[in-house]
């Protein structure tokens, strides 16, 4: 690239971490932005290290710079924003009045409803899928256990998501352009309720949950009533496709297992709300039964309370 942009990541955990140390090891000029406050373990090993990237074709440190002062990110031309769906409208409004007006700032979260949140708060992203497994492994490390590819897309914004692209294919990031991206972060929601809620309640990796049929079934019932929920609301998403597309992204990342169960771990919040929830509140407002869905989703919240009141 001739000229690499000044970029931040606004949620610098797995996914933000991965793809923002990809931008840097390409060449881009970094920072990973943290909470307001002293820095965490994370920020300050990031900040004296640099990032140390396990992937599944290389392991290096990346420099990258640090700062959790919001008013950093006026200098940056991209914005990764990248934290967890329950902190979605804090963050927002943090970095809102600092960006630049001819930012680009792409939405890299789970769930399908960021992008009206991030309006709400005055910022127009670009949307993007994201499809990697990827997950911080201590302070300033970061490992990969597969894919690691986007799909993006604006109605309006043709120009800033052509350069977007470009950006992440010189850092040999597989970046695809949809004009239907909307319709493919359903697809994405899908496999993101699915698997995440089935990994957290057993913790078993994708992979395992693929291989015990009775498992497999109920996951894609799971994923048939969702995609009964994305076609009340417009979508017109193919049941086999989808169920297909499931399978094979499960497969492609069979030794991890989810975020939700990362978090469940680590007795962090999750954002279960924001993907099996989400599928099944949504249904109800639309006239559509997601009875698996929902036992899914508040067996996963009452989990998560008790290993949080523990």
């Amino acid at each position: 690239m001739k000229s690499w942009p000044q970029t931040t990541v606004v949620g610098p955990g797995g996914v933000g971490a991965y793809f923002g140390g990809m931008l840097a090891r390409a060449g881009a000029p970094v920072t990973m932005l943290g909470r307001p406050g002293p820095p965490s373990e994370h920020l300050k090993r990031l900040d004296a290290q640099g990032l140390h990237m396990q992937t599944t074709s290389f392991e290096e440190n990346v420099p990258v710079t640090t700062s959790n002062d919001a008013s950093s990110i006026a200098d940056s031309e991209l914005v990764l924003f990248c934290v967890k769906t329950v902190d979605t409208e804090s963050a927002a409004a943090q970095i809102a009045p600092h960006l630049a007006s001819g930012a680009i700032v792409v939405d890299m979260q789970n769930g399908v409803d960021n992008p009206d949140k991030l309006r709400s708060a005055g910022i127009d992203p670009i949307t993007s899928v994201v499809y990697v497994a990827a997950a911080l492994n201590g302070p300033g490390k970061v490992i990969h256990r597969g894919r690691g590819d986007l799909v993006v897309g604006h109605k309006e914004r043709a120009d800033d998501v052509e350069r977007l692209r470009a950006w992440f294919e010189a850092a040999q990031v597989p970046c695809k352009v949809s004009p239907t991206v909307e319709t493919e972060l359903w697809v994405k929601l899908i496999i993101n309720s699915v698997a995440n809620a089935s990994s957290a309640l057993t913790d078993a990796t994708y992979g395992v949950i693929v291989d015990d049929a009775p498992t497999w079934a109920v996951a894609e019932d799971a994923a048939r009533e969702a995609v009964a929920v994305a076609r009340a609301e417009g979508h017109d998403l193919d049941e086999q496709q989808t169920l297909d597309t499931l399978l094979a992204v499960c497969r492609s990342v069979g030794a991890a297992t989810s975020s939700t169960q990362q978090d469940l771990v680590a007795g962090r919040p999750t954002e279960i709300d924001s993907l099996t929830g989400y599928i099944a509140r949504r249904g109800e407002e639309l006239g559509v039964p997601t009875p698996i869905n929902r036992a899914m989703w508040h067996l996963t919240r009452l989990r998560s309370d008790t290993i949080r009141r523990r």
